[in-house]
């Protein structure tokens, strides 16, 4: 997929504000500071499309971004949030979650793992949650440039293993740096591929 254009639409903190429009749109969401603004200005090309930062819990909000003129990326704040207080928490939570729920054209959730861990609790907790909503997602694992691809295949392997635990099947994934680009055409040929049976379906 070639990104021919990108446009900042708005912020919101309910998702019966999000855009009305019915067109496709691609969540990423991921445990605080896992590189998510930095592959979202990797994927479009654009240097400081969202806002990053040292300090985790920099996105606070439900960000929408046209791409193309014809489907929506997605920027959802991070969970396991950084220090906020129980209540803000509680109201985030809350935030991801209906938007989860309720918004009908979200077509694919990524959720951003960190390559160079090990699989965090965090990170498993949240997916068996999106298993029990039904929702559709696949996994990207960040920052594999700041490890050797040994550990990178290490760490998927045991991501797999813990989540065959109550998994059936694995989700489908992407390895990815927003340093290299790897991982780039992947992703979004993904998104592009979902996209077109989208449109199809439209048309019947």
């Amino acid at each position: 997929m070639i990104i021919k254009s990108v446009e900042f639409l708005q912020s919101v903190v309910d998702w019966r504000k999000c855009p009305q429009d019915n067109l496709p749109e691609y969540a990423f969401i991921g445990r605080s500071n896992v590189g998510k603004s930095s592959l979202i200005n990797m994927l479009t090309n654009h240097s400081s499309l969202a806002k990053t930062s040292s300090k985790p819990g920099k996105t606070q909000t439900i960000n929408h971004f046209f791409v193309n003129k014809e489907w929506f990326l997605v920027d959802l704040p991070g969970y396991g949030y950084a220090k906020i207080s129980k209540s803000m928490r509680e109201k985030w939570k809350k935030m991801i979650r209906d938007f989860l729920l309720f918004r009908e054209n979200l077509q694919l959730l990524f959720v951003l793992i960190d390559a160079r861990l090990e699989p965090q609790k965090i990170d498993i907790d949240f997916i068996n949650q999106l298993g029990e909503m039904g929702m559709p997602f696949a996994l990207i694992f960040t920052k594999t440039d700041k490890v050797s691809a040994s550990k990178v295949d290490k760490n998927v392997e045991l991501f797999k293993e813990k989540l065959f635990e109550t998994w059936e099947e694995f989700p489908p994934y992407f390895l990815s740096s927003a340093i290299t680009k790897k991982g780039r055409e992947d992703i979004l040929n993904q998104i592009k591929e979902v996209n077109e049976s989208f449109f199809n379906a439209k048309k019947i």
